[in-house]
């Protein structure tokens, strides 16, 4: 297939792991929805939904649309079998059990007390900034923010966060057009995180590892238990991982979108109370986690065709989240959009547990930035957009102060 196939009238292509739809996949994500609403890929075999009715309708339906193989397409088409605890990797029944315990950490008044810390973080990486002409926001905060608050929940030593998230982030790397290595399980255990389940263990605390270590539940044998260190393995890390990157790549949308509309952004320097709309309208617009992929476990049909048992369908979000048929005039960015339900964080059983503390990361983190700098250009020459099967944002962002 030749490059310009994709804005030609030929056959609608699509494919997640192809660099040429990174840049701006939006075209092409019209496209799905009009010319392909059920799209099939024979490369890589598996269906597609891009409409706003179609993924809202399969993501709560999970005894159709199944999460037990991964929510990450290269997991559902290896037919790996998660370990127990990996929520994202799961369906209810234990699916809601395992959410259960997680949830009492997720709890709105223990976000609400990370908020201080949070802004304590962000005023000492952005005050040592004032008066530079330029400087990295991935580098500066988008990197760093998201893991400092994992390690503010598990009560892990900044000192030691480094390892962490680069271990975390090389789990859901893959080079331009290629797929993830799941060999040996990899993005499924970080051994690393033994070290502080085994040192709580002696050393409790107030924190995320020591409640998942303690709390008792009733597990799907009926038996009243606590989790095993190897269950408190994989919460610690499916909690990282997920809180780690999308988070990140959130941030950097933030500076980006805002550099391509100056006048809204100076609404938000001027009446900073829009700013938690903003984030909800950058999550729509530049949705950080584009897809969520699921194993159909029975016959199913869209547009008078039938998807066959056994598929992996790919539930396209962030087409979803541009619908015209949802939003007027959704490739326009407008923070004082009201939008209602955008599907950034999913809908249904696997809602993002950490969307509240996303939310809480990208408003602190916009308001001490226009606080220090109203005004900022990105340096697009400098700039390196990435896609992975999961994410989709900058790993380089330079923004130019004016």
């Amino acid at each position: 297939m030749g490059t310009d196939d994709m804005d030609t009238g030929d056959a609608f292509y699509w494919d997640p792991y192809d660099p040429r739809f990174t840049p701006d996949p939006y075209p092409t994500y019209r496209r799905l929805r009009d010319e392909a609403p059920l799209y099939y890929n024979e490369k890589h075999d598996f269906y597609a939904l891009g409409r706003y009715d179609d993924v809202d309708r399969c993501l709560p339906d999970w005894q159709t649309f199944s999460s037990a193989r991964g929510n990450i397409l290269e997991f559902v088409k290896s037919g790996i079998v998660m370990p127990p605890g990996t929520l994202i990797f799961e369906d209810p029944e234990i699916h809601d059990i395992h959410r259960r315990l997680l949830a009492r950490v997720f709890t709105p008044r223990r976000i609400a007390e990370l908020e201080p810390r949070v802004r304590d973080f962000c005023v000492r990486t952005l005050d040592p900034l004032v008066g530079r002409d330029r400087f990295d926001i991935v580098e500066a905060v988008a990197t760093d923010m998201p893991m400092r608050v994992i390690g503010m929940l598990f009560g892990i030593p900044d000192a030691d966060l480094e390892a962490l998230r680069e271990s975390a982030d090389e789990s859901l790397r893959t080079e331009a057009g290629g797929q993830m290595d799941l060999q040996g399980g990899a993005g499924l255990s970080n051994e690393m995180f033994g070290d502080y389940i085994d040192w709580r263990r002696e050393h409790p605390s107030d924190d995320l590892m020591t409640m998942l270590m303690t709390a008792e539940f009733e597990d799907e044998n009926g038996e009243r238990r606590t989790l095993t260190r190897d269950e408190v393995l994989v919460y610690c890390t499916v909690v990282a991982g997920a809180g780690n990157e999308t988070t990140g790549r959130l941030i950097g949308w933030i500076a980006s979108v805002l550099a391509d509309h100056p006048d809204q952004r100076r609404e938000l320097v001027d009446d900073p109370s829009l700013i938690a709309n903003a984030v909800e309208e950058v999550l729509r617009f530049q949705s950080p986690g584009p897809f969520a992929a699921r194993y159909v476990t029975r016959d199913v049909e869209f547009y008078g065709r039938t998807v066959p048992e056994g598929s992996a369908m790919m539930l396209v979000l962030a087409a979803a989240n541009r619908d015209e048929r949802r939003y007027p005039d959704p490739d326009r960015f407008d923070v004082h959009r009201k939008m209602g339900q955008h599907l950034a964080f999913g809908v249904g059983a696997h809602y993002c547990l950490g969307a509240a503390l996303a939310r809480l990361e990208g408003r602190v983190a916009l308001e001490e930035l226009l606080r220090r700098f109203p005004t900022w250009e990105v340096d697009w020459d400098g700039a390196k957009l990435a896609q992975t099967s999961t994410v989709r944002g900058w790993e380089r962002l330079p923004l130019v102060l004016r």
